[in-house]
C-alpha cells in the first residue's frame, strides 16, 4: 500500500484580500495510472483547513486515498458566519467573494489533469457550504455529500435580504427553479445528505430533501439511527460509508 501523500498550500488570495491555506490528501494511486475523483472538503464554521485531518476524518478513509480513488482538498471555513455582530449585506458580500476564491483560484488546481468530475463534501455549516456551491455551478460539481448540515441561512443575515442573498438560500430558490440548464444538471449529479436521528440538523436536512426531490430533483437522505447524533465519531462512519 502507497503512503498517504500530504500536502500543504499557502497563497495570497486575491478575492478574500488575505492568506489561504489548504491541505491535500491523496496522490494518483499505486500503479499512477488511476485517475482519483477530487473532493473540496468543507469543515464546520468555525474549523479550519486542517480540522477534517485533526478529527479523524482524513484518517477514516485513507485507504480509499492510498489506493487513489479519491483526493480531499481541504479549506478553510469562511469566519463571517460566527459573527452575530456583522451585518448581512456584508456577510453575502464575503461569501460571494469565497466561492469566487472557490472557484477561481481552488478549483484551477483541483482540475490540474485530474478526474472530470469534482465533489462537494460538507460537516456541519460546511455541508451548507458544500451543497450550495454544488447547486449554484452544476456543471463545475457533479456530486455533493453533506453530514449534518443546516441549509437556511437566513437567521444568520439578520433580517437583511437581497438578490444575492436569495441566490445563496438553496431552500429559497430550488423551488422557484425553472430553468432547465440547471435542473437537467441537477437530474444527471449525485446528492446525498446524512444525518443523525439525534442530530438537531435533522429537520433541515429532511426539509433540503423534499425541496429537491419537489422539483425531481434525485436526492439520497440517510437519516442514522441507534443514538446517532452530531459528532465527530458519527461523521466518521457515514463518510466511511458514502465516499
Amino acid at each position: 500500500m502507497a503512503a498517504l501523500q500530504r500536502e500543504y498550500h499557502k497563497w495570497f488570495s486575491p478575492h478574500l484580500q488575505r492568506d489561504m491555506e489548504m491541505l491535500v490528501f491523496g496522490g494518483q494511486g499505486v500503479s499512477g495510472s488511476s485517475i482519483p475523483v477530487p473532493a473540496i472538503a468543507f469543515p464546520t464554521a468555525r474549523g479550519r483547513f486542517y480540522e477534517l485531518e485533526d478529527a479523524g476524518m482524513v484518517n477514516t478513509v485513507a485507504h480509499k486515498l492510498e489506493r487513489g480513488e479519491i483526493q480531499l482538498f481541504c479549506v478553510d471555513s469562511l469566519p463571517v458566519w460566527t459573527n452575530s455582530v456583522l451585518g448581512g449585506q456584508e456577510k453575502i458580500r464575503q461569501q460571494i467573494q469565497y466561492e469566487r476564491y472557490l472557484l477561481e483560484e481552488v478549483l484551477p488546481l483541483v482540475q490540474n489533469g485530474r478526474h472530470p468530475h469534482v465533489a462537494a463534501v460538507g460537516f456541519g455549516f460546511g455541508g451548507y457550504q458544500a451543497v450550495n456551491i454544488a447547486l449554484r455551478h452544476p456543471d463545475r460539481f457533479h456530486s455533493f455529500l453533506s453530514l449534518g448540515g443546516n441549509f437556511d441561512i437566513s437567521e444568520r443575515l439578520n433580517g437583511y435580504m437581497d438578490e444575492d442573498a436569495y441566490l445563496n438560500l438553496p431552500t429559497y430558490y430550488i423551488p422557484n427553479l425553472s430553468d432547465s440548464w440547471y435542473l437537467d444538471r441537477y437530474r444527471h449529479n449525485t446528492y446525498i445528505l446524512a444525518a443523525g436521528e439525534e442530530d438537531p440538523c435533522r429537520q433541515a436536512n429532511e426539509q433540503m430533501a423534499a425541496v429537491l426531490r419537489a422539483r425531481q430533483i434525485p436526492c439520497r437522505l440517510d437519516i442514522w439511527g441507534s443514538g446517532s447524533g452530531r459528532s465527530w465519531a458519527c461523521w466518521q462512519k457515514m463518510l466511511q460509508n458514502y465516499l
